[in-house]
């Protein structure tokens, strides 16, 4: 696949001067530091602008996508009738959105999520997008911010593709990764969402069946409408620099109800007396109890946020303050 090569790097940003230091001070000099900053800290650019470069794969239909015959297609959703806003719903010809507001137990046992219940007009109305417009490794924004950028009118936090360098990633019916290492998830056109396993297909398959979107993340938290098994001891990343994901945590996970009937949580945490977070199988049984048959974990901790309208929805780590994260799903409004 031809990508277009950055030419010059962007600015650097606070945050990763911030870790620069760290790294700098807490590991030994020279090459392990190096190794750090150049894993952790330095972007990796692999496409500066990633809507020329979809737009470059427009111009195949659906139909040929699904035949095969392309590896890649741009749809443009029309958005132009009127919506209808309030503070906890949005009503369009493409999408219907109501987000809500859930606590549970009491002082350091309080758990605090928001649920956003999304109904499509087309599968393809829910899209993705990249950190600055970029993909690549180390690549960061807030969700707020990318959602701004692409006049989202809600959003949640993905799968930090940008952290890894495995997976398999296709977004808006573009490749940009073929490394299938885990368990992932293929959103297709036709309004199905199906959990598959990224080592036994290919990106260019999964095109030719008709997938528009996938997250490598994980795991699997229902099957056919239960709390999946084992979700208590999966670790998505066991490489230095990324600690468990079990525990209680924050957390964001999308749902599956009917065709085109999506579930959005995100359960704040690591804020005893506003949300403590939740377990694995916590979140499981927060989805089973929305209705989803099909529920998957995606990117938590810091990353874990949910936009709404032009502002956050949750209050990231109780601190209303987010943290940069490589990419998104969203819906324009």
């Amino acid at each position: 696949m031809t990508q277009q090569q950055k030419t010059s790097r962007k600015p650097g940003r606070v945050r990763r001067a911030v870790i620069a230091g760290a790294v700098a001070l807490t590991l030994s000099a020279g090459g392990a530091t190096a190794w750090a900053l150049d894993r952790f800290v330095i972007q990796h650019v692999e496409i500066s602008d990633v809507s020329a470069y979809q737009a470059s794969q427009s111009g195949t239909t659906t139909s040929a996508v699904q035949a095969g015959t392309s590896t890649s297609a741009a749809v443009t959703t029309d958005t132009t009738s009127a919506a209808v806003t309030t503070d906890t719903t949005y009503s369009s010809e493409s999408s219907d959105i109501t987000i809500s507001t859930v606590t549970t137990g009491s002082g350091d046992s309080t758990v605090t999520y928001y649920v956003a219940d999304v109904v499509l007009g087309d599968a393809t109305t829910l899209q993705s997008a990249f950190a600055n417009d970029s993909f690549g490794e180390n690549i960061t924004e807030t969700t707020s911010t990318i959602a701004e950028a692409n006049n989202a009118i809600f959003a949640i936090n993905g799968d930090y593709y940008g952290f890894r360098d495995t997976g398999i990633v296709i977004r808006n019916g573009v490749v940009f990764r073929d490394e299938g290492v885990r368990q992932g998830l293929a959103f297709y056109r036709d309004g199905t969402v199906k959990v598959y396993d990224e080592t036994t297909t290919t990106a260019g398959q999964l095109l030719a069946e008709g997938v528009w979107n996938t997250l490598s993340f994980g795991p699997s938290l229902l099957d056919n409408g239960e709390v999946a098994e084992g979700i208590e001891d999966v670790e998505v990343d066991t490489n230095f620099g990324n600690h468990s994901i079990q525990g209680e945590q924050p957390r964001t996970a999308v749902g599956v109800i009917d065709e085109n009937h999506l579930v959005f949580v995100v359960v704040d945490g690591r804020s005893p007396g506003y949300s403590a977070g939740v377990t694995m199988t916590g979140l499981a049984e927060i989805m089973q109890g929305l209705g989803a048959t099909t529920a998957y974990n995606i990117d938590g901790g810091g990353s874990s946020t949910m936009y709404f309208n032009g502002g956050l929805v949750n209050n990231p780590l109780g601190q209303n303050k987010e943290r940069g994260t490589s990419d998104i799903l969203y819906i324009a409004g």
